[in-house]
């Protein structure tokens, strides 16, 4: 990811967009029915304590295997706007970070700090496009019967609650959502720096394609599973807040810690991870896969890397 801040043009902007966009929506379309799962062990005092496996087979015994699509609509169209502009706003931000810096040596010296801070403020403009399909969603999945699909339950929601049944669960989406966009683009360019540290600067440049998507793989799986841990405890509050859950006469905030306070730590850090863990992995990796071809694809130039290249 080697370019000037020059790339940073409306038209590769534009490019930046699209790849993220295909990126995000197919791996969490296809990671439909693992979140389906995940949530209902989260929300659903049945299924408390069953391991991915076991809930499954239960949802697929009670309610048919088409409950384990429920909620692709709103899946794919929200992660196809929320991942375009994650992508996009990350590249962009990056830029921006780097550029007041003031010079590459010392945008290098803070590289973590550019991470995290162009990580979290892409994903925060994301997330305002992403709330409202991601709180039909939720719905879908965790209330059955809400309804058929994305446009009648969204209308649905648009009716009964209007905006403040869209953006509810707003301040946990945050809570969730920048804390995994924090670890999934940090800890994937502190897993590559290490790579390509380890294997040097002339093997770095021989590398073949299929090597260099091997790297991307790697360094996702890794980044997947840091997301997972950081933003698992407000996905569960999350799902229990679209559910209903909590005193609905309090702020979101409120509503929000007291369920902390209900669910306890156990609750909030363990269940559901496992699978939360599993999907994680294997979006996160996927993504920067599909991504990184799709740039290719497309002819988008490579983000500006300041990676340090030795140890010292």
């Amino acid at each position: 990811m080697s370019s000037s801040n020059t790339s940073i043009t409306p038209t590769n902007l534009a490019k930046d967009f699209a790849a993220g966009a295909l990126a995000a929506c197919s791996t969490h379309g296809a990671a439909t029915p693992i979140d389906v799962i995940k949530t209902r062990i989260q929300v659903d005092d049945a299924m408390k304590g069953l391991n991915m496996v076991r809930a499954g087979r239960q949802i697929v015994a009670k309610e048919g295997a088409s409950a384990l699509l429920t909620g692709f609509g709103p899946t794919a169209v929200g992660y196809l706007v929320q991942g375009g502009g994650k992508f996009m706003g990350y590249e962009y931000f990056k830029s921006q970070f780097i550029n007041l810096a003031g010079s590459q040596e010392k945008a290098t010296q803070h590289r973590t700090a550019i991470y995290l801070g162009a990580s979290a403020t892409a994903e925060f403009f994301a997330d305002i496009a992403l709330c409202p399909l991601e709180a039909t969603r939720i719905r879908l999945v965790s209330q059955r019967g809400f309804a058929s699909g994305l446009t009648t339950g969204f209308m649905r929601i648009a009716r009964e609650e209007g905006l403040r049944g869209f953006y509810s669960g707003f301040i946990p989406l945050l809570f969730k959502q920048v804390p995994y966009a924090v670890g999934q683009f940090s800890v994937h360019e502190a897993a590559v720096e290490v790579i390509y540290r380890s294997m040097g600067s002339e093997r770095k440049a021989k590398l073949t394609k299929l090597e260099s998507t091997g790297v991307e793989l790697s360094s996702g799986i890794i980044a997947g599973a840091a997301a997972a841990v950081l933003s698992h405890p407000a996905d569960t509050l999350l799902s229990a807040i679209n559910k209903g859950a909590g005193d609905k006469s309090q702020s979101v905030t409120s509503r929000m810690f007291s369920l902390a306070r209900e669910f306890g730590p156990k609750r909030l850090l363990t269940q559901g991870l496992g699978p939360r863990v599993f999907m994680t992995c294997g979006l996160v990796a996927g993504q920067f896969v599909i991504y990184a071809q799709c740039k290719t694809l497309v002819g988008a130039p490579p983000g500006v890397e300041i990676h340090k290249e030795s140890s010292k």
